[in-house]
């Protein structure tokens, strides 16, 4: 491959010219440490970041290059999320300020979130450490700025690649903090069920976050840091930790309530996100939850197609069909109701509730409303009288934080009161107060099953094109995803963390048509997909290589799915 310099002299002799002739620098350079593949310059200086490939790669035999602990899958993903954050935070501090036209003077990779995630900014293999990320080469107007650029490709891009890659800059401490978070977050999890829990809480945790807004750690001087009340506390061992006290929520039905401000939602809002491996000075380093945790709420408006909510809902006016619903718009209720069953549909293994996103009419009907409107004028079997079957035939467990609701401690198996921050086990009182004030409301659960309409979607229905027949498939929020002439809004599924998870699902989408071959229903093509991305990881679902994606659930994946307005299904 041609020597850096080269690359010098190239950019020198397109100075002035037109911001499309820097495509006669796309090549593989030797910078002697590394190598800089440049794949893909957009042409346009206003392009965003996704459409420029440049890619670091360094051998991993060279002993100027840092020493990786790779042995295991978790190592290796923990590896490359911390050499991602290592390469964010030094482009940011070099190259972080834009110059001339768009996007110049910028380089960059997606910024990483409070979890350890794979991603494909940073591919680690056997041979080699890639980094791919984004330079924004500068113009004025479209006149090339030959001098700018050469210093952000020969020597601000070195200097940000040194200290990420590099040996004698290497931080080992810090990068083996890193690994040994993601390794005890891992042991945490797989040892939930032997336990016969869905969630642990470490003590000393910092739950609380900086503001409504970030998910970065409140200053530890000001949290109050966890403790697990002693009836359900459990000691564990980890790898590196060692032996460790937190808080375990049994399998079954819990309820977490308390006064307002008092911490519910902070708590489980943690909860939700034990799913991840949290980085080292989070806070929730030691909050894991059941992988196969659902975050469920209502939310009206969006689409659903098909889905079998009759073990909730039944004898709709106009004698719709809820053993297929379908809605452009559904209501706060159906729209609970049918997230529920899709995530029973996903193999879901716990439910996570919050009373104030949820629609109070699925939640609970009281004695008195069941006095004024009858059972047989009210479709609606809330919540409450079928969580207890939910567990029994389906071992699902439910975890809901309520602050208005008594009449769940019927049906709850444990109870959790949260004050000032910290959790007590008030089960037995609230069981008492149950026995002593029974209620009058009547039980409205029915004998419909929880049964998972088998669903085969129309893979022409899955459409990337935009008006002028090419794909489009972009997200700039983590909630809401351009999926050709369509806006797909995922704001209900409050368990995504990162704009580059929804990138990734994105193409994903696309990438699952393939198995859409009129016989394969939804949760077995989700199951091959993510079967394809671990064994050949995220590269797998775009034709064109991406630094721009991070790790999904299958769960997330379908999800997004259900929630495409065009979705046509058999």
């Amino acid at each position: 491959m041609p020597p850096a310099n080269d690359l010098r002299k190239t950019l020198t002799s397109l100075d002035g010219r037109d911001y499309g002739n820097y495509q006669r620098i796309l090549g593989h350079y030797d910078f002697e440490c590394f190598s800089l593949k440049i794949q893909q310059i957009p042409k346009d200086p206003y392009a965003p970041p996704h459409t420029g490939i440049y890619r670091v790669q360094a051998r991993r035999d060279d002993r100027r290059i840092i020493k990786l602990p790779t042995d295991s899958k978790a190592q290796r993903i923990a590896c490359a999320d911390y050499l991602a954050r290592r390469f964010f935070d030094a482009s940011r501090r070099i190259c972080g300020k834009r110059q001339g036209t768009g996007f110049g003077g910028i380089i960059t990779i997606d910024e990483p979130g409070q979890a350890i995630l794979e991603r494909s900014s940073v591919v680690i293999t056997d041979e080699m450490t890639e980094i791919r990320c984004f330079v924004g080469l500068p113009a004025d107007g479209r006149r090339i700025l030959a001098d700018i650029a050469t210093h952000m490709l020969l020597q601000a891009l070195p200097e940000i690649a040194g200290q990420t890659l590099l040996d004698r800059q290497a931080d080992y401490q810090a990068l083996h903090r890193h690994v040994a978070a993601a390794e005890d977050a891992e042991f945490l999890r797989s040892s939930l069920d032997a336990l016969g829990l869905v969630a642990f809480i470490a003590n000393d945790s910092i739950l609380p976050r900086e503001s409504g807004t970030s998910d970065k750690p409140m200053d530890a001087a000001a949290a109050v840091p966890f403790l697990a009340p002693s009836s359900l506390t459990h000691e564990l061992t980890l790898p590196h930790a060692g032996a460790i006290n937190g808080m375990g929520i049994p399998k079954g039905i819990t309820l977490i309530t308390g006064g307002g401000y008092h911490g519910k939602s902070t708590l489980l809002s943690a909860i939700e996100t034990g799913i991840y491996n949290h980085i080292p000075g989070d806070g929730r380093e030691r909050c894991v939850s059941n992988a196969m945790s659902v975050k469920v709420r209502a939310y009206s408006g969006r689409p659903v197609t098909g889905t079998d909510i009759s073990a909730f809902i039944q004898n709709l006016p106009l004698q719709k069909d809820t053993t297929s619903f379908y809605s452009t718009n559904a209501s706060g209720s159906t729209s609970q109701a049918a997230t529920i069953m899709e995530a029973i549909e996903s193999r879901a293994e716990v439910l996570f509730m919050d009373e104030d996103t949820c629609a109070a009419n699925f939640i609970v009907r009281d004695q008195k409303m069941q006095q004024l409107v009858k059972k047989d004028d009210e479709p609606i079997t809330p919540f409450i009288d079928r969580v207890r079957d939910l567990f029994d035939e389906k071992n699902i467990s439910t975890v809901l934080v309520l602050g208005g609701v008594g009449d769940y401690f019927d049906v709850a198996d444990h109870v959790i009161q949260v004050k000032n921050y910290q959790p007590m086990d008030v089960t037995d009182k609230a069981h008492a107060i149950a026995d002593q004030f029974p209620g009058k409301r009547r039980n409205e659960g029915t004998p419909y099953p929880f049964k998972i309409q088998t669903r085969i979607p129309v893979a022409d229905s899955l459409d990337p094109l935009n008006e002028y027949g090419k794909v489009r498939i972009i997200a700039r929020d983590v909630h809401r995803l351009t999926y050709g002439r369509q806006e797909i809004d995922l704001t209900d599924l409050e368990q995504l963390m990162e704009l580059s998870q929804t990138k990734a699902i994105g193409m994903a989408m696309e990438y699952a048509k393939v198995y859409m071959d009129g016989n394969t229903p939804l949760p077995e093509i989700v199951k091959r997909v993510i079967t394809d991305i671990e064994e050949s990881e995220l590269d797998v679902i775009s034709r064109r290589i991406s630094g721009h994606f991070a790790w999904f659930r299958g769960i997330e994946l379908a999800f997004a799915v259900n929630r495409l307005r065009g979705l046509e299904i058999i």
